[in-house]
């Protein structure tokens, strides 16, 4: 068993792009030219304040039944800032409500929208320094090919979240250690989706057993430069 990845490897000594000079990648991939975008709201989320942390965490479950309430806007918006919306840019990354190692921020977030109101159903990738949605395809078998993407674990939920990992992003500075590092903060960012979930009446269930050919072919990217690495449904629950 290989389990080279998993360790911190912070001992050997790799020169980094970022010291030999090379261009910084991209925070976020440019929306495609003449794309639809929606424009999401003022980030106060001054209506979901007052939940109780600690409630939240004591009743953190992975949930995969839904009333088939659909999601608001509002509701929508807070979920994509509270795991990727950008807070602060820098020169070399940006801070963001989840963590992400030396602030690099590898993932991209698509979004497979059947009910929430205001926006139509599709496909969708966010896009946090604009605070955006660009819309990416629609079609009537859209459901169907994501849970065939999610080895049937949409469990009809109204959105559907996908992570795109972009590996050089973090290898830029990380090389030799991107794949352990791309790996925590995967589990940095669905977290924060459980418990912003948990803010707001929604239940959501990580899943990491999809059809990664599948998966890839579902949101268009080519799996090697930027592939998927988690997904999870998100809906309201019963309390």
């Amino acid at each position: 068993m290989d389990i080279t990845n998993l360790k911190s490897n912070w001992e050997l000594e790799i020169e980094s792009d970022q010291k030999k000079g090379a261009e910084i990648p991209p925070y976020q991939k440019a929306p495609a030219e003449g794309a639809k975008r929606i424009s999401l709201l003022e980030s106060d989320f001054s209506e979901h304040r007052g939940s109780d942390l600690v409630d939240v965490i004591l009743h953190r479950r992975s949930e995969r039944k839904y009333t088939g309430e659909g999601l608001s806007l509002a509701e929508l918006n807070w979920l994509l800032f509270a795991t990727q919306g950008v807070q602060q840019a820098m020169n070399r990354g940006s801070f963001r409500p989840s963590p992400s190692a030396g602030a690099r921020h590898p993932f991209e977030s698509y979004i497979a929208v059947f009910d929430v109101a205001g926006i139509e159903p599709g496909l969708y990738r966010y896009l946090p320094y604009d605070n955006e949605l660009e819309l990416i395809e629609q079609s009537d078998d859209l459901r169907q090919r994501a849970q065939e993407a999610l080895n049937g674990q949409g469990w009809n939920a109204p959105v559907l979240f996908f992570w795109t990992a972009v590996p050089y992003r973090t290898h830029w500075r990380y090389p030799g250690r991107m794949p352990k590092l791309v790996a925590l903060d995967a589990g940095h960012l669905c977290q924060n989706l459980y418990l912003a979930c948990g803010a707001i009446g929604c239940g959501t269930c990580g899943i990491g057993a999809y059809d990664q050919e599948l998966g890839d072919r579902l949101l268009g990217v080519d799996g090697e430069n930027e592939l998927l690495v988690y997904a999870a449904p998100v809906g309201k629950i019963a309390r």
